[in-house]
């Protein structure tokens, strides 16, 4: 009897949590052969996603060249990002001017054509979804606009501005940083009609119709009820695909400056946070320097992402 009052009792709360553990690795056993399909995702998955993250984050703590063994330096990355790198403020804001615009512009236009396109016949939808994603994907986009903005008299706009009396002297688009801007939101957003914008086209393809005939049997009299009440709570995994896809190639511009405008750009007109990411990691071999731009990137677009979840978690309710 004494024995039993002296021994130690095992609280409720681990006696719970042993329970479960025993429980899972009962169920894990019982379906290891799922386990085993799903191995080659998972090794992948880790391999190129979660060790990249996780090596750019503790590198992003220390100085590191790649000649040289990795030194740790604690927050000093961040410090200098923050408060001696003007260019780096100079890439945040020009990032967030082009993410403020093409995102959210670029996502409704994606969603506004993929519901015009519906509406199309099946053999025209098909040859205007190829018409629409094919500038996403075109590797000679940027070669295109470089001859339209050309800052010489050969170029299309300085020509046409030029015949038509409204300019004198050819004007340096790629070059001059009131115009650069500008001409890099025109590009982007010509090229915004990518992965989600077919996710939308699918998703538009892949709504019951019979919820449509409910929706005008309970009173929905007009097609913004229908998209309002109908069309987009049935299409929020889709929204939000084509949220998070849009969200990232809005911080992840990079090509289109460098093409454009130059690498560096004239007075830093056009440097992003990718492209200042490059710079560093790439062009001076200061990868600690470069895993801590990647890092705030990173945590940046984590809660675009959320408020963007939660921002469509309301629609149609």
């Amino acid at each position: 009897m004494q024995k039993t009052m002296n021994k130690p009792l095992l609280p409720k709360y681990f006696e719970m949590k042993k329970e479960q553990f025993r429980y899972g690795l009962a169920q894990a056993k019982r379906n290891k052969v799922c386990y085993l399909f799903l191995a080659p995702y998972a090794i992948l998955f880790i391999t190129f996603f979660i060790l990249p993250i996780a090596i750019s984050i503790f590198y992003s703590f220390t100085y590191y060249n790649i000649l040289e063994p990795a030194r740790f330096t604690g927050f000093d990355n961040y410090i200098n990002l923050v408060l001696q790198d003007e260019v780096f403020l100079t890439s945040v804001k020009n990032t967030f001017v082009i993410a403020v615009i093409t995102g959210p512009v670029g996502y409704i236009l994606s969603f506004m054509f993929a519901w015009f396109i519906n509406e199309l016949p099946k053999w025209l939808r098909t040859i205007a979804v190829v018409v629409f994603y094919a500038p996403s994907i075109a590797g000679n986009a940027f070669t295109v606009f470089s001859i339209i903005f050309r800052g010489d008299a050969y170029g299309w706009l300085n020509s046409l501005l030029t015949e038509f009396g409204i300019i004198e002297a050819p004007k340096l688009w790629l070059t001059d940083p009131r115009y650069m801007m500008t001409i890099l939101i025109i590009v982007i957003l010509w090229m915004s009609m990518g992965t989600g914008f077919l996710s939308f086209v699918a998703g538009f393809q892949s709504i019951d119709r019979s919820m449509y005939e409910a929706g005008y049997v309970d009173g929905v009299r007009n097609r913004w009820q229908e998209l309002y009440h109908i069309t987009l709570p049935s299409m929020k995994p889709m929204l939000l695909f084509g949220a998070v896809m849009s969200i990232t190639s809005a911080f992840n511009v990079c090509d289109v400056p460098r093409a454009l405008c130059g690498y560096p750009s004239t007075d830093y007109a056009a440097r992003t946070v990718v492209t200042h990411l490059f710079d560093y990691g790439f062009s001076r071999f200061e990868m600690g320097y470069a895993s801590a731009i990647a890092t705030l990137l990173f945590l940046v677009m984590i809660l675009c992402k959320k408020a963007v979840s939660s921002l469509l978690g309301r629609v149609g309710t």
